[in-house]
């Protein structure tokens, strides 16, 4: 049985929901990373921030039986964009609702008549990067470089013009 859900724009109400969804997401980024000081000691707070930044203006939630499992936002840039954030609950994830966020996201940068559409997940997010290629994000425009001063471990692998990046 397939799973019933709306996608809506954001509403004030979903405030609390959509900053457990951040810190879930916090959480996620803490574990792939093995460092458990990312995001600081409220992460929920980025989302206010990143609200405040952007608006709620070009924030959509997918709702499940009246709770706020996703969340998609665009950030326009002159005449580019970029998704931030994308966040789907673990237990909903592979249901087709990340797709959704994007068809929205993607739906809605073209309204606009963007040129460029752009996200920047995190280089450890494996499945991630692999679900938005298939979503039509083949292209690379941008890539940043780190040099570690913690003692966060780094794993090695990827290879970009014959050199060899931990991510």
């Amino acid at each position: 049985m397939a799973l019933s859900f709306i996608i809506r724009k954001y509403q004030d109400d979903d405030r609390e929901q959509c900053r457990a969804l951040w810190r879930e997401l916090t959480q996620w980024h803490r574990e792939i990373y093995q460092d458990p000081t990312i995001g600081g000691q409220h992460p929920e707070d980025c989302f206010d921030k990143h609200l405040a930044t952007v608006g709620t203006d070009q924030t959509w939630v997918v709702v499940h039986d009246s709770e706020v499992i996703g969340l998609v936002g665009l950030v326009f840039k002159g005449e580019e964009a970029e998704i931030e954030p994308l966040i789907v609950s673990k237990g909903y994830r592979r249901k087709g609702i990340g797709t959704k966020l994007i068809e929205t996201a993607v739906s809605e940068a073209r309204k606009k008549g963007v040129k460029f559409l752009h996200i920047k997940p995190v280089a450890r997010n494996e499945n991630t990067i692999k679900f938005l290629y298939k979503q039509g994000f083949q292209n690379l425009g941008h890539i940043d470089l780190f040099m570690g001063f913690s003692s966060r471990p780094w794993k090695s692998g990827l290879e970009i013009f014959g050199f060899k990046f931990g991510y």
